[in-house]
């Protein structure tokens, strides 16, 4: 494992309490002066790792993201077949901890903000991709190309959707209810592409 400097512990202990801050007093409260004291660091170090708040921010929601995909590469490496790529990809995003309160109150505000903050945005914007991508690597083995596109759109949504739900209310699916709907979805779609094209 590759050792890590003193720059980048800093910069993760600060990332760290902008998640707790964002978590305790959400994101309008969350500054740099409250983040340094989280930290116990002056506010002037935080400003020189990050320039201001909205690079802090913009660090912050990039490292969830990376810690995210970082968690579905994991899985994909056990993944054999493209359906088990789509299963690796699912079980990844709708892992257990992605419904912890915690994770999805910062995602929550984060999203919030999109709108608000181009940085933001374009941060979300990359992890989307990234996302699209895998569902797409895998959906065109099983599925036609402009198919496998719609597809990987339609499921990236219903992903999105159900996590929503979950962040929302309390009267939610778990992980695990939330995984097998996506799965009967991806399912469903493999049996109608195996269905016979009905006589005209």
């Amino acid at each position: 494992m590759p050792k890590v400097g003193v720059e980048e512990l800093r910069r993760r202990q600060l990332i760290a309490a902008t998640i707790e801050s964002i978590h305790d007093v959400g994101f309008a409260a969350t500054t740099l002066q409250s983040i340094s004291r989280r930290a116990g660091v002056s506010s002037g170090l935080v400003a020189h790792y990050f320039r201001d708040k909205n690079g802090l921010l913009e660090a912050t929601l990039r490292s969830l993201a990376s810690d995210l995909s970082a968690s579905i590469v994991t899985k994909l490496r056990h993944a054999r077949t493209p359906r088990a790529r789509l299963e690796a990809v699912i079980s990844g995003l709708l892992a257990p901890e992605q419904f912890e309160p915690r994770i999805a109150r910062v995602w929550l505000a984060f999203w919030g903000q999109l709108t608000h903050s181009p940085g933001l945005k374009r941060v979300q914007h990359v992890y989307e991709q990234r996302l699209l991508s895998n569902l797409r690597y895998a959906l065109r083995s099983l599925l036609p190309g402009e198919e496998a596109e719609r597809q990987a759109i339609a499921l990236a949504a219903m992903i999105d959707g159900l996590w929503l739900r979950a962040a929302l209310s309390r009267d939610t699916p778990q992980a695990e209810q939330s995984q097998r709907l996506c799965i009967e979805f991806v399912d469903t779609l493999l049996r109608r592409e195996r269905l016979p094209c009905p006589a005209a």
